[in-house]
């Protein structure tokens, strides 16, 4: 068996040999990113399309934008014609046409003529100025609106995704994934639109006035163009696949660190800072390899331009020099007139001209290289987008609320397995939760209590099998609707980074003050958060990282008990609190799971006992049922987790 590469340099050598491999169609290669994909399959057409219909509304100004730079484009090449004016006729001792002399006789003036000329090239560039600036305004505005409304898009459907398919983006890398891959969709308004059209205007323009001065002096300059098309084909198509690596290899670095930062105590206590930083600095050695092949590959448009331009502006140079002397002899022989002849203005003003023709050129060569890093952007969000979502897998449309529905619950033959396993977590569960009732969920750890529960809260979907609510399949249920039925407290606590009350009212938006502190009284949570100087308003840092485990529980319940839901989900919901804790939210838990079908997840006698039934779960099965009086006249299983707990060996 080989050997999986650990080293940046294996896995840069590897990435290497993968990516001059050709890709077929349908084929999903691993490029070292942290996720599958096919690399570079759409077509350029097709990636177009896709922005305009990311652009929306916002086309209009895009357009706008692009009618302000064609005026001030067009403007802009004008005044390098005044070079021909003031070497044939200010220098030189050529005289303006006459049917201008006749309107503007004082032109006839060499002075006046300078300073006309240097007056309207100002006036010019000033009018060309406003409009460029108004059409890039639009562009830049147009950029971050379209970035806006990618990222949220983007961010929406990742977190609608399936459970498992969020665990293996890792919060890390989807916040890369939502916040820089989308970000860069909005910078094709000028990679792809603002800054190719200008040089296409320019271009235009330029090509236009070049065979009005010289044809033959055109052909030699559009000999270029080819070279283009060539450096297109030669290194831009290979460019996109490696920007989409590198990209994904960001993304995996991002995650790493999250990773990394939110298990900073598992990390301490193991003293593995060094290998984290070992692990994270060996991925970015392999993301600067990346970087720099893609660097190289997008240099070598830059060096071909560096070495063209010069080239062909000396032959062209050459050329109308030689053009020039050889006119002024055939007007010494009396073979041609002197408005037959190229002049030194029209040398100099082809060769400005000329120059500003490499511009576009080139302009238009490198932003090919750096576009493709756009497009592989928008690749890997349109990869997203077809991941299908929650919602998409669950394709009911009944709308249920808390007022219209009971909240019984059955389970009919339910069996599952996690995606990509094929051992089986649940087996053959069979019951009914009779609405308002208190269901307990007992047994050894590894048991399913905690997978039931997700299947409860439509986490997953059973492998097999059929969970209805109040008759319905929850198949046929909306599944935002159904949520809104659910309440959740977990022993893994998890809080937003903000103030104690608006995480109690996280369930119930337009809470009061008033709702918000009688659930933390209810709750026990009252008395230890008016012990902050900020009372309710107190920041309690990422994840609660500032309250204790028992604090943040009590505020988990709180969140409960101000949601008032239809189901309740009690995950081991009292594991961290202290048996004073416990005692004193007692109260508050019987009335948190009055009324409400209640699935309860626990290990302390206390929490289960007043259940109404008791489910015993081993290996995924349920093999004993029944009440806490019946379960101990009849059950080994839940007879010895009792009597362990209440007289444990010493």
């Amino acid at each position: 068996m080989n050997k999986k590469p650990h080293s940046s340099k294996q896995r840069f050598v590897a990435f290497r040999k993968r990516l001059d491999q050709p890709i077929e169609s349908g084929e999903t290669p691993q490029l070292d990113s942290g996720r599958r994909s096919l690399e570079r399959t759409r077509s350029f057409a097709s990636l177009l399309g896709h922005f305009l219909r990311f652009a929306g509304k916002n086309r209009r100004d895009l357009f706008w934008s692009l009618g302000f730079l064609t005026f001030g484009a067009t403007i802009g090449l004008i005044p390098p014609a005044a070079t021909k004016v003031v070497f044939d006729n200010i220098l030189g001792d050529e005289k303006l046409p006459s049917n201008i002399l006749n309107v503007f006789p004082s032109l006839n003036n060499k002075i006046t003529l300078l300073g006309f000329i240097a007056i309207a090239t100002i006036i010019l560039a000033i009018i060309s100025l406003a409009f460029n600036i108004q059409g890039r305004w639009l562009a830049t505005r147009t950029t971050k609106r379209i970035q806006i409304s990618v990222r949220r898009k983007a961010f929406l459907h990742a977190t609608s995704l399936p459970l498992q398919r969020i665990h293996q983006l890792r919060s890390g890398g989807a916040a890369s994934l939502v916040r820089e891959d989308a970000g860069n969709i909005g910078d094709l308004v000028f990679g792809l639109c603002y800054n190719p059209w200008r040089a296409i205007i320019q271009l235009v323009g330029i090509l236009i006035i070049l065979l009005v001065v010289d044809w033959r002096m055109l052909i030699g300059s559009i000999i270029l163009f080819p070279i283009v098309f060539f450096t297109h084909r030669t290194w831009i198509s290979r460019i996109r696949p490696m920007w989409r690596s590198i990209r994904g290899t960001r993304q995996y670095c991002d995650a790493m660190v999250t990773e990394s930062f939110g298990g900073a105590r598992v990390v301490r206590s193991f003293s593995r800072q060094q290998t984290e930083a070992t692990s994270w600095i060996r991925s970015n050695h392999l993301l600067v390899r990346k970087e720099l092949l893609a660097w190289w590959w997008s240099r070598g448009v830059d060096i071909s331009w560096s070495i063209l331009v010069p080239v062909a502006t000396g032959a062209l140079l050459w050329f109308g020099g030689w053009q020039v002397l050889h006119d002024r002899e055939l007007i010494a022989t009396g073979a041609i007139t002197q408005s037959q002849a190229i002049t030194a203005g029209d040398l100099v003003m082809f060769l400005t001209y000329l120059a500003m023709l490499m511009g576009p050129l080139a302009t238009l060569a490198e932003s090919a290289t750096q576009l493709q890093n756009s497009l592989a952007a928008m690749d890997r969000i349109l990869d997203l987008y077809e991941e299908p979502t929650e919602q998409d897998k669950h394709q009911g449309g009944k709308v249920v609320s808390c007022k219209s529905s009971l909240g019984e619950l059955t389970f009919d033959d339910v069996s599952f397995s996690y995606p990509g396993s094929d051992a089986a977590v649940l087996h053959n569960i069979s019951f009914v939760a009779p609405a308002g009732k208190t269901i307990a969920l007992v047994g050894p750890s590894g048991s399913g209590k905690t997978t039931l529960c997700n299947l409860v809260a439509a986490f997953y979907k059973p492998s097999n099998g059929c969970i209805s609510l109040d008759g319905s399949p929850l198949q046929d249920i909306d599944l935002h609707a159904y949520r809104t039925l659910l309440g959740i407290v977990e022993q893994d606590i998890f809080l937003f980074e903000g103030t104690i009350a608006s995480n109690i009212a996280y369930g119930k938006r337009g809470a009061t003050p008033e709702q918000i502190q009688t659930a933390a009284q209810q709750a026990a949570a009252h008395d230890f958060i008016s012990e902050f100087g900020a009372g309710y308003e107190t920041e309690i840092g990422e994840r609660g990282v500032k309250l204790s485990g028992g604090q943040r529980q009590r505020i988990a319940i709180a969140r409960a008990l101000l949601a008032d839901p239809r189901i309740l989900i009690l995950d081991e919901a009292t594991s961290n609190l202290d048996t004073q804790s416990e005692r004193l939210i007692q109260n508050s838990l019987a009335t948190l799971l009055k009324n409400r079908t209640s699935f309860v997840i626990a290990h302390r006698l206390s929490t289960i006992r007043d259940a109404d039934l008791i489910l015993v779960l081993d290996k995924g099965q349920i093999v004993e049922s029944g009440t806490h009086d019946e379960l101990m006249a009849r059950s080994e299983h839940y007879h010895d987790m009792v009597v362990l707990q209440t007289h444990p060996q010493n």
